[in-house]
């Protein structure tokens, strides 16, 4: 008898431990991640009965809820929602949400740990729950500018202060009116989304940090660059054969420059005169001699293969570290195995600019109580030294080269009386079903002034502008880049 007793004693305190395991799981381990599962409608009303926190730009909410005569007192909407969507994303009844609404959730519905004190005031004082407001650190006159400048070009623009960090604008196109999956009415509101998710051209990624990730074409020279300079084994001088084309090593492939000539007149072309040009030959070359291993360890410092949040989730830029000769070659003028974001490149151009130091980039200035009072002011945060001050002069007088030179290759990012610094790209995508190119990807980053910069921008534009192969960096990304400068410069 007491061997059975002590048998179901045992059932019994297993089947205890295991109610006690499967509900510490549920209530601690996946508590958030139940809470914010679209199919937990219980969690989704209560969320609406609370006032939302506004996001902020310039001090003017583009993301607010406001009171609504239905079960869910309150409704999310954005004003001038297509500029600011790829930045605010979306919050929905039964699709989740995106963007800040998600990186930012648990300050703008008032759960964070840092507004416990004010939830306890508010409940004792009667006062109705209302979550924080989020001041963002984009200036709205440089943010439509780029908007304005992107046209109907599919791709993105960035700009921020290389000093602080601070993003001053980011836009992505074709971008989406986010009111649209904002609706109470979720038929309305799935079929809006089955339409976006449909739409082959991608509306709901934000180029400017993620998304199929395109190769940076010659913007990553200033990569290449930088790695010679930093080695001491290279200098503005430093010479290339010039006879206008290079053999891949183990190829029968030659790496041509675009336009199928020499860089330059003479039999030795320079490293200046390859960056200004923007000639492939010099590079590849460079690049070989270096080896991968030293080009991957100088893009790491510009972050590329490193986790960034700003606090949107940034997708990694790429740059292989062991690579063969030819793939070498080929990643030293920005395709075969490197891949970059619009930020990515950006902060390139804010390293140089700043003197060798890379600040982090970030997009939220501060959060607000409902009193006024600051929970949380962004500081800001050098991320590394990517190169040494000399070698930021150095490639800074460079660029300045490919945008004022008779030669250089982004003529069309000068303006009058600003001593701009900069650098286009032009990449290929390979070959369509019937062996035609297919349209190249158009870059430019940069920064201005260059004896004091006040902003870094890169800019990409896909499908080449809608010309196919005839779009050119110079003749449509620069020209971008330099309107939002000028927006930067004419505040």
């Amino acid at each position: 008898m007491n061997k059975q007793i002590k048998r179901v004693s045992i059932v019994i305190f297993v089947m205890f431990l295991s109610i006690m395991t499967s509900s510490t799981i549920i209530q601690a381990v996946e508590a958030d991640t139940l809470a914010q599962d679209p199919r937990n409608t219980r969690t989704v009303e209560e969320g609406y009965k609370i006032e939302r926190g506004a996001i902020l730009v310039g001090g003017v909410p583009v993301a607010e809820s406001v009171p609504v005569d239905d079960k869910y007192r309150f409704q999310r909407v954005y004003s001038q929602g297509e500029l600011y969507a790829p930045i605010t994303g979306h919050l929905t009844l039964t699709k989740g949400k995106t963007g800040l609404e998600e990186a930012m959730n648990k300050e703008l519905s008032g759960t964070s740990d840092t507004q416990f004190i004010d939830k306890i005031t508010r409940i004792v004082t009667g006062q109705q729950p209302q979550g924080a407001s989020v001041n963002l650190t984009i200036n709205p006159a440089v943010q439509q500018a780029a908007y304005d400048a992107l046209g109907e070009n599919s791709g993105a623009a960035v700009a921020f202060d290389p000093k602080t960090g601070k993003i001053l604008a980011m836009v992505s196109k074709p971008t989406y009116d986010p009111n649209l999956l904002a609706s109470h009415d979720e038929d309305a509101v799935q079929t809006a989304y089955d339409t976006l998710i449909a739409d082959p051209a991608g509306p709901f990624f934000n180029r400017s940090i993620r998304g199929d990730l395109n190769h940076p074409g010659s913007t990553f020279k200033l990569v290449v660059a930088a790695t010679g300079l930093e080695s001491g084994e290279y200098s503005p001088s430093s010479t290339f054969p010039n006879t206008g084309g290079y053999q891949l090593p183990q190829s029968e492939s030659i790496i041509q420059n675009s336009w199928r000539g020499t860089c330059g007149p003479g039999q030795t072309t320079t490293l200046e005169m390859g960056l200004t040009m923007s000639c492939n030959t010099p590079f590849a070359e460079m690049g070989v001699e270096m080896g991968s291993e030293s080009i991957h360890d100088q893009a790491e410092k510009f972050w590329f293969n490193k986790d960034l949040k700003i606090p949107l989730e940034v997708t990694p830029s790429k740059f292989d570290r062991n690579m063969d000769g030819a793939s070498t070659a080929l990643s030293s003028i920005g395709q075969k195995d490197v891949i970059a974001t619009p930020l990515q490149m950006a902060m390139v151009s804010a390293a140089i600019a700043n003197g060798g130091k890379l600040m982090k980039p970030q997009l939220v200035e501060s959060v607000v109580n409902p009193n006024l009072t600051t929970l949380r002011s962004y500081q800001e945060e050098e991320l590394s030294t990517a190169m040494k001050p000399e070698t930021a002069k150095t490639l800074t007088d460079m660029m300045i080269e490919v945008v004022s030179s008779p030669n250089g290759s982004a003529k069309t990012a000068r303006i009058d009386g600003v001593s701009v610094a900069g650098k286009t790209g032009t990449a290929e995508n390979g070959n369509d079903a019937s062996d035609n190119p297919k349209p190249y990807t158009l870059w430019f980053t940069g920064f201005a002034p260059a004896e004091n910069p006040k902003v870094a921008v890169a800019v990409v534009i896909e499908n080449g502008g809608g010309l196919g192969t005839a779009g050119t960096s110079e003749g449509i990304a620069a020209p971008i880049g330099k309107k939002v400068i000028e927006a930067v410069l004419n505040q």
